[in-house]
């Protein structure tokens, strides 16, 4: 399994995508991560170990933080990190599980505090529980306050 990085001049916007190796990544034409300029787009992500089996099958707690270690390394490899994202999507298979998927939301993403939305969904893989997608904005940023934000 390869694990890269492609940089590009696309449509005048600096790029990087990032591939993990993932087997639906190929037959579904796919990249883990992607970052065009600023924004960051991480791909539904699932507790899903190298080898192929379900981390932690029916665990919605534990499969959540393995998901944002997953999320992570995918966000690292474009020059992000967990501290830039400002959406996250999550598809639940049982929503009686949402406060232990909240809470381990509040764990990896600590102060980022993005807007978050959560609904019920059926994954197609027995034992999973979540699936997580997020959005970052990386770059330089601009003290609230400054000279430069108009105020």
């Amino acid at each position: 399994m390869v694990v890269g990085l492609l940089v590009e001049a696309s449509q005048g916007w600096d790029s990087a995508e990032h591939r993990d190796g993932g087997r639906f990544e190929e037959i579904g034409g796919y990249v883990r991560a992607k970052r065009v300029g600023p924004f960051v787009f991480v791909a539904g992500t699932t507790a899903v170990e190298r080898s192929g089996r379900v981390h932690r099958p029916g665990d919605t707690a534990a499969q959540t933080r393995f998901t944002f270690e997953r999320i992570d390394a995918a966000l690292r490899a474009v020059g992000s990190s967990l501290a830039d994202v400002v959406r996250t999507r999550a598809y639940l298979v049982d929503m009686a599980d949402a406060g232990a998927f909240a809470r381990a939301h509040r764990e990896a993403l600590g102060e980022a505090a993005p807007v978050l939305t959560v609904v019920g969904a059926q994954l197609a893989t027995p034992g999973l529980m979540v699936e997580v997608e997020v959005d970052a904005i990386t770059g330089e940023r601009t003290p609230s306050g400054s000279e430069d934000d108009g105020l």
